[in-house]
């Protein structure tokens, strides 16, 4: 059975630990509609980026922060089918307290209000878009999370299912599982180990070290 030791794990949030696919869809092809845009290309480049990079690149003559806020506000109310995946709250029940964090691309707020609708527990640590000045596929998400649990990115290991977040956090020096429910299997070849699902995925824990195995 392959496996791996890591000091601490961080998780993507959507598209690892919960579904939000049909919502996300659902509010950013309308977004693009209303911007001429084109509906496919838009959902698929915003999957795992931030809406203040997202914005820019697609849509520069906007204010960014403002269609953040406008778009954190409609993602919210269209997170009423956010689904959680197999396997994630055992997990995370596994997992000692403040040896885990998330590191997404969305708001607080907006992260908090999906974990609530999927029934997962809310981390004592967590990075969000706003809390950082550059976004995956930079490495400071995924270094800003390791430092969050005290720990170098050698220690950790990402959890993650696009290819942004798989450079973001190789980038940062760290291990990547990736899960393939969002992207082929090819897309996310460059990630340390392919789980055949996060429900693959067991924590056994030995001292200050965490065995992944899968």
């Amino acid at each position: 059975m392959p496996s791996l030791l890591a000091k601490g794990i961080l998780f993507d949030l959507d598209g690892v630990l919960i579904d939000s696919t049909a919502g996300v869809a659902r509010v950013w092809r309308d977004w693009a509609i209303r911007h001429g845009l084109d509906p496919d290309r838009t959902a698929h480049t915003a999957h795992g980026c931030r809406v203040l990079d997202i914005v820019p690149l697609l849509a520069p003559h906007l204010d960014a922060e403002a269609e953040l806020r406008d778009l954190e506000r409609r993602e919210i109310a269209e997170s009423y089918d956010v689904i959680v995946f197999p396997g994630a709250a055992r997990l995370l029940k596994s997992l000692p307290s403040g040896r885990w964090a998330i590191v997404t691309s969305g708001t607080r707020d907006l992260a908090k209000h999906r974990l609530g609708v999927a029934g997962l527990p809310v981390p004592e640590l967590m990075i969000t878009g706003t809390d950082i000045r550059r976004g995956k596929p930079d490495p400071e998400p995924y270094q800003r999370g390791a430092a969050l649990l005290g720990l170098s990115s050698a220690d950790c290991v990402a959890v993650e299912d696009a290819p942004s977040g798989i450079s973001s956090a190789l980038d940062a020096g760290m291990q990547v599982l990736a899960v393939p429910t969002t992207y082929s299997v090819n897309d996310l070849a460059q990630a340390t180990a392919l789980l055949p699902s996060l429900d693959a995925l067991q924590s056994t824990i030995f001292g200050d070290c965490i065995r992944l195995s899968w």
